[in-house]
């Protein structure tokens, strides 16, 4: 526990008396030397009021000690969600601090990351977000937190260790701009308007949820009718299979990428596509949820990533 923690737990995550561990800081070290010079002198020249400030500097440092020590006892821990982001762009760790009596300087930082400080009021609670980047897509587990403070003379360091099992997931990168494939994986449907265009108003349907949020008519909905999205058409509704095999490209995350260019530039001109992977595929549709379907199944897609 002294060095690496419990491992991964379920939040929150109290600081009990045996998680949190305390040393004397180098100024700490450099304090007691000149306390036992200043012993030395007073033993060889007997003299009480360097006996006195001896005792008295020494007592304050003990009291310090203390209250290093209590800055970060019963300190609760957990984590919000974490956004799934793009390899190589940075992911916000968003941690909640719970406390029953104020904390000041709380030092907290990930592996190999910056840090963040923060105080905490009494009763109350603080969000820090903890900033890192990964170069590699999948799901991740959160790292190791620290938590630490030098509280208030800074003369002892006390630090405790949280490792919540929770995880996060990393996408793809983007390829650069890549036209979408038009064939043998294009498929375009001229059977007739089936309201996935967007060019004419086609009507108003219920709202499902992963619609996308500029289509629903928010002017009915005030009006107390519910939630109803609005329908558009055009000539043709356009059908496009995303498929693994079709990617020109060599290795597993060239074509990974592409593949995630390609499901951006397809929800975004809101075509009605697929994806097809080896041993996995998703249906047709479009919105949001479906983007990030297509997106997650990128991300864990076997191979490894990429450093």
């Amino acid at each position: 526990r002294f060095f690496r923690g419990e491992g991964p737990e379920a939040g929150p995550i109290t600081l009990v008396q045996r998680r949190v561990f305390i040393l004397p800081t180098r100024r700490g070290l450099l304090f007691a030397g000149i306390l036992f010079v200043m012993l030395l002198g007073a033993i060889n020249y007997n003299t009480s009021l360097g006996y006195g400030l001896v005792f008295l500097l020494s007592s304050l440092s003990v009291v310090s000690m203390l209250h290093t020590y209590r800055n970060l006892l019963h300190l609760r821990i957990k984590a919000a969600p974490i956004p799934p982001v793009f390899s190589g762009e940075p992911v916000t760790v968003p941690v909640i601090l719970e406390a029953p009596y104020p904390r000041y300087a709380l030092d907290l930082k990930l592996a190999r990351q910056p840090r963040r400080v923060c105080d905490l009021p009494a009763d109350g609670w603080a969000r820090v977000e903890l900033p890192m980047v990964f170069n590699r897509r999948g799901r991740h587990p959160l790292p190791r937190i620290t938590l630490r403070t030098v509280y208030p003379l800074g003369l002892f360091r006390a630090w405790a260790y949280a490792q919540l099992q929770t995880d996060f997931l990393i996408y793809p990168q983007p390829a650069p701009p890549t036209p979408l494939p038009r064939a043998p994986s294009y498929h375009a449907n001229l059977s007739g308007d089936r309201g996935q265009g967007a060019d004419d108003f086609a009507g108003l349907r219920n709202y499902h949820q992963g619609d996308a949020l500029t289509h629903v008519h928010w002017k009915a909905s005030a009006r107390g009718q519910g939630m109803v999205t609005k329908q558009f058409g055009g000539d043709r509704a356009e059908e496009l299979w995303l498929e693994f095999d079709a990617v020109p490209a060599a290795d597993v995350e060239s074509r990974l990428s592409v593949l995630t260019r390609w499901v951006l530039d397809a929800d975004q001109e809101q075509l009605s596509y697929g994806l097809r992977l080896p041993g996995r595929e998703i249906g047709l549709d479009h919105g949001p949820l479906h983007r990030q379907r297509c997106l997650e199944a990128l991300a864990v897609f076997p191979g490894g990533g990429r450093l």
